[in-house]
């Protein structure tokens, strides 16, 4: 079986639980860097680990790493790799770039460099000096660091976090992908309850739907490389059957959650739907002061408001005060929230268990956890 270089990307500060999900579905030969995951696979784990993958950005082909500190090495380096090999003659084939602490600094540049020698590798196969591009897509990436370039091809399209359920969302989201993370850094179980007070547009909710289900987060897309020569129909087809057995949609699942603002519960409703959870998760529209989360050890996470993200400060404050009376009152629940703000263990009278520092689109946030009890055995 053909065995390939793979890279799972993922945000900066999440690569131990993008490599966590990996080991879960079985690749075991990992290598961690900054802001991807190293495995090796075939093209049925491309299929596999587009589909299942709940955290990382985006599953790349690393094609090749040369050292380049000119455009020379930079051409010669990139018409060396096997491009022929997975883009056919009507393929079209974009490049996207990066550079970083790199003497080849001007990534459009560096782009049309890693276009031409392409192209020029292109030629040698097919024999043409033209190429339509109107074929399948297949976007290559130079990516430069420390004068090092490393060539990909996305085998993802748009990015793991785009599940399909969300057409809209509130001024303020969190990415499905990041808040599948912090799920799943909770290690919440379905038997549990889950509240999110601040839902904004329900991202929590469903995401804590489709994990408590087992509903692999890409079912309802498309990928990139489901249109390439190189990974046949039926390794899709029988990656998509294998996920659609995976489904455990008989576990009672008790996922409410609410929000002040009505226009963001008729969202997250929305996104409930589309996501096939109408039936199974509960919204309403809340102040935090007013929530009252049902059962006993439970799980709340949440994303409060905070003022670089919704323009208040004043209010975002009194939210966050609001909502660490509200926990006072749980004392057999854990709290999880995501926030820049240094205020949060004040508001919750006490110091958090664990933080991680994590960054929320470009916002440097902490991941304040605070660890209730366990449940009791025979309530596991």
């Amino acid at each position: 079986m053909e065995q390939l270089q793979l890279i799972a990307t993922s945000p900066m500060g999440l690569e131990a639980v993008v490599a966590r999900e990996l080991r879960e579905l079985g690749y075991h030969d990992l290598q961690v860097e900054n802001g991807r995951v190293n495995f090796k696979g075939g093209p049925q784990d491309i299929c596999r680990t587009n589909l299942w993958l709940r955290t990382a950005g985006r599953i790349l082909i690393n094609m090749g790493t040369f050292k380049a500190t000119t455009f020379d090495e930079l051409f010669e380096g990139t018409k060396a790799l096997n491009w022929p090999d997975w883009i056919p003659e009507n393929g079209e084939f974009p490049v996207e770039g990066r550079s970083h602490k790199s003497q080849l600094s001007s990534v459009p540049a560096c782009q049309k460099i890693v276009k031409k020698a392409a192209v020029e590798k292109m030629k040698e196969r097919y024999g043409t000096d033209w190429f339509d591009e109107n074929g399948a897509r297949y976007v290559i990436e130079v990516s430069l660091l420390n004068d090092e370039a490393l060539l990909t091809l996305d085998t993802s399209g748009a990015g793991l976090h785009k599940r399909g359920y969300r057409l809209v969302s509130n001024e303020a989201p969190i990415r499905e992908s990041m808040a599948a993370a912090l799920i799943l850094l909770s290690r919440w179980r379905p038997e549990r309850p889950f509240y999110d007070p601040f839902c904004g547009s329900g991202t929590f909710l469903v995401e804590a739907a489709m994990i408590g289900w087992n509903i692999a987060p890409g079912l309802r897309r498309s990928f990139n490389s489901e249109q390439w020569d190189r990974i046949p129909a039926e390794l899709w087809s029988a990656a998509r059957e294998e996920a659609f057995d995976a489904v455990k949609d008989d576990i009672p699942l008790q996922i409410t959650g609410s929000d002040i603002d009505p226009r963001s519960i008729e969202i997250s409703e929305t996104a409930i739907k589309r996501a096939g959870f109408a039936k199974d998760i509960k919204v309403s529209v809340l102040p935090v002061s007013k929530a009252k989360p049902v059962g006993d050890y439970g799980v709340i996470i949440t994303n409060p408001p905070y003022g670089e993200r919704l323009g208040d400060d004043i209010e975002a404050e009194a939210a966050l005060r609001q909502f660490g009376l509200m926990t006072l009152h749980y004392p057999t629940w854990s709290v999880f929230a995501i926030s820049p703000s240094e205020q949060v263990e004040h508001y919750m009278g006490r110091p958090a268990d664990k933080k991680r520092k994590l960054f929320n689109g470009r916002i440097q946030t902490d991941y304040y956890q605070f660890f209730g009890p366990l449940p009791p055995r025979e309530k596991r």
